[in-house]
């Protein structure tokens, strides 16, 4: 029940993170990828920590600050540039699609580490998720942006930090608390996407931001950035770092219906059959853990 649970919660963490695709695409043209960040996980962990506080969560050990803080950096400070820039290229919905390399990516990594044993259940249903993944994006290269190639391939580079984060933070998790590893991390982050801010001037463009564009980014930093996140540390503390991972290749759906209210992004054929290919590879995956303990 541990994995199914875990699985279930990266779910709707998944979902969270598609709907901030949407957002992110429809706040992209009023502000540049460093302010978005900062928009996004400084209100992020200004909704972390005092809940942190209020439980009393168990921190990360001395010796593990610099560990949490550098995987902090690294993830909410580099990836989520490297996103923002992505969806200044390309559709949320495509975006959110090449993001969905992520479970192929984390599994190699995992193997490659020796942190996560590989089995054939597990690869095939990770395999068929990609080639629903890749059938979409590649289908669908006429109806795409001018130059939407360059966005899916930085998204597609960006995921490679999320994947370590995704093998490297169970170990940090178990010797803490998912809550507490949040923190600190996406303190990190937001502490340094901060100081970049002040450095470049780039706070300054949120003055120009309107009602719907501040209410828009509150919900990225809210339902995008802490509660998605918080669901997903609480996930990878129940699940294997692949099965998590696997979860994201649902991000396309919340993204691209979302896109569709907000900026008018259609919703495809090919998308769809996509889709039916990626949930068919995450039973697969998933039910690897059910099927050894029935047996």
């Amino acid at each position: 029940m541990g994995e199914w649970l875990g699985v279930l919660i990266a779910i709707v963490s998944s979902c969270l993170g598609g709907t901030a695709a949407a957002v992110t695409r429809y706040l992209v043209g009023n502000a540049d990828p460093l302010t978005l960040s900062i928009l996004r996980w400084g209100i992020g962990f200004l909704c972390v920590l005092p809940v942190a506080l209020v439980l009393r969560v168990r921190w990360p050990r001395r010796e593990d600050w610099l560990g949490v803080a550098l995987l902090g950096f690294c993830f909410y400070g580099l990836f989520f540039i490297l996103y923002n820039i992505a969806m200044g290229y390309t559709t949320a919905a495509r975006a959110s699609l090449a993001l969905s390399t992520l479970p192929l990516q984390t599994m190699v990594v995992g193997a490659l580490l020796g942190i996560e044993a590989l089995t054939w259940r597990k690869v095939t249903g990770v395999g068929i998720a990609m080639l629903g993944v890749f059938g979409a994006l590649g289908s669908g290269l006429s109806a795409a942006p001018v130059g939407a190639w360059r966005g899916e391939l930085i998204m597609t580079g960006a995921v490679l930090c999320m994947s370590f984060y995704n093998v490297w933070s169970r170990a940090f998790i178990a010797r803490s608390s998912a809550l507490g590893f949040l923190a600190v991390g996406m303190g990190a982050g937001a502490v340094a996407l901060v100081v970049a801010g002040l450095l470049t001037g780039r706070l300054a463009v949120l003055a120009s931001f309107g009602q719907a564009q501040w209410l828009a980014g509150i919900y990225l930093g809210v339902a995008g950035g802490a509660l998605a996140f918080i669901l997903w540390v609480m996930a990878l503390q129940r699940a294997s770092p692949t099965r998590v991972a696997n979860t994201m290749t649902v991000n396309p759906i919340a993204a691209a219906l979302l896109a569709q209210q907000l900026v008018g992004e259609p919703i495809t054929l090919n998308l769809v059959v996509g889709l039916v290919a990626v949930f068919a590879g995450i039973w697969i995956a998933t039910t690897d853990a059910a099927k050894v303990q029935t047996s």
